[in-house]
């Protein structure tokens, strides 16, 4: 091999990096299931995709495990029964999700605003909110334009009430990310890193308050 020639491993280090910090979060998630919240359009779908290819997990779309169980889509059931029965299921169908088993679920956006589910994440996961604003959201949600609560005169208006509403609840997730107008894979970078800080320092706190810190 030339003195001019890189190291072999080089090429590989960022890639042995990111395998560390999955291992770790495997490690230190014990079980829970990573929870994304956050307003439709925040990227929580295809972000959570490629999260838990990264982490060896399941994805799951709450919305979409509703659906099945409705044997409706989302608009139907709104048209149909209205939101509190929407809201209902929507709950039951998640904490039948966390019962399940560790996995990345995507939460619809309303759904992290019901008391009691907010409580069953917080028991058997870890929450992690997409924070986006509204330019970057209206510009993707108006691309879908079925969405049932954006059904109005004004729908830019509208999402800009459910962020007034729901930022304030959406904060008490664990952990907040920002939700940028980058590449997907640059989305989960950030997502995988701030979730092996949170956890390491959450590992840091017990043993702190255990008294288990070596010799």
């Amino acid at each position: 091999m030339s003195d001019d020639q890189p190291p072999s491993a080089s090429p590989s280090a960022p890639h042995r990096k990111r395998q560390d910090a999955c291992g770790r979060i495997l490690e230190r998630l014990a079980g829970r299931s990573i929870v994304l919240v956050g307003m439709m359009g925040a990227g929580k779908t295809s972000v959570g995709k490629r999260l838990a290819s990264r982490l060896g997990l399941t994805f799951v779309d709450a919305d979409a495990e509703i659906e099945i169980a409705a044997k409706k889509t989302i608009s139907e059931i709104f048209a149909e029964h209205g939101e509190d029965y929407f809201r209902q299921g929507e709950r039951r169908v998640i904490s039948r999700l966390l019962r399940e088993g560790p996995k990345v679920v995507a939460t619809g956006g309303g759904a992290f605003m019901n008391a009691e589910t907010r409580a069953a994440i917080a028991a058997t996961g870890l929450s992690v909110w997409l924070k986006a604003d509204l330019p970057l959201l209206f510009e993707r949600v108006k691309r879908r334009p079925t969405r049932p609560l954006l059904q109005t005169d004004n729908p830019e208006a509208t999402l800009q009430r459910l962020i007034d509403e729901r930022y304030p609840v959406y904060a008490e997730a664990a952990l907040t990310v920002a939700s940028r107008d980058v590449p997907h894979e640059a989305m989960v970078d950030a997502v995988v890193e701030a979730i092996d800080d949170w956890l390491r320092q959450e590992t840091d706190g017990v043993q702190a308050a255990t008294g288990d810190q070596g010799d």
